[in-house]
């Protein structure tokens, strides 16, 4: 069996992906406006990549530090249901989502980009990160994209998590 084995089976059992916003959907920079609007760029493959997750039945939910009206309305957009946003503490809200979905940690993955993001490494099966994450994050990661946060991470991680499954859309 080859050492990538055991990470690909994690993979193909995962049923719930769930992803920090700063840093995975964005690039993790804050920009805004002169009125004080928090503006953010998301990736429009990374949200193609989360509409196909949906169709092929991967449950998504998003925790996040930061409250922001552009995250919600970009997470409404992709009918992202599961939208948990300036959670204090990641691994309380994870433990409480993963029950409420009955939904055990060895069916989940978590996608996150810094040190506040380890408390969901810690309840789930399977932790991804982006490439350009902070180190202490990629060396507890199970896997890391070889694309940055907010340029195309989170499609790359469904891609490969649904591949696991064998539920990657074929061209037709």
């Amino acid at each position: 069996m080859s050492p990538r084995a055991p990470v690909r089976a994690r993979a193909a059992r995962v049923r719930l992906l769930v992803l920090d916003v700063d840093g995975v959907l964005t690039d993790g920079g804050l920009w805004y406006s002169a009125s004080g609007e928090e503006l953010k760029r998301f990736d429009v493959r990374d949200g193609l990549g989360l509409v196909v997750a949906q169709r092929a039945g991967l449950g998504l939910a998003v925790i996040s530090g930061r409250k922001s009206a552009a995250a919600a309305r970009r997470l409404a957009e992709l009918g992202v249901a599961e939208v948990h946003l300036g959670v204090e503490d990641k691994g309380a809200a994870l433990a409480a989502l993963l029950d409420r979905l009955g939904v055990p940690a060895a069916a989940a993955a978590a996608m996150g980009d810094d040190l506040n993001d380890l408390p969901l490494f810690a309840g789930v099966g399977l932790a991804l990160a982006p490439r350009d994450a902070a180190a202490e994050v990629r060396r507890k990661a199970h896997w890391v994209a070889r694309r940055r946060g907010g340029q195309g991470a989170v499609r790359e991680a469904v891609e490969w998590l649904l591949r696991a499954r064998g539920a990657w859309p074929r061209a037709r």
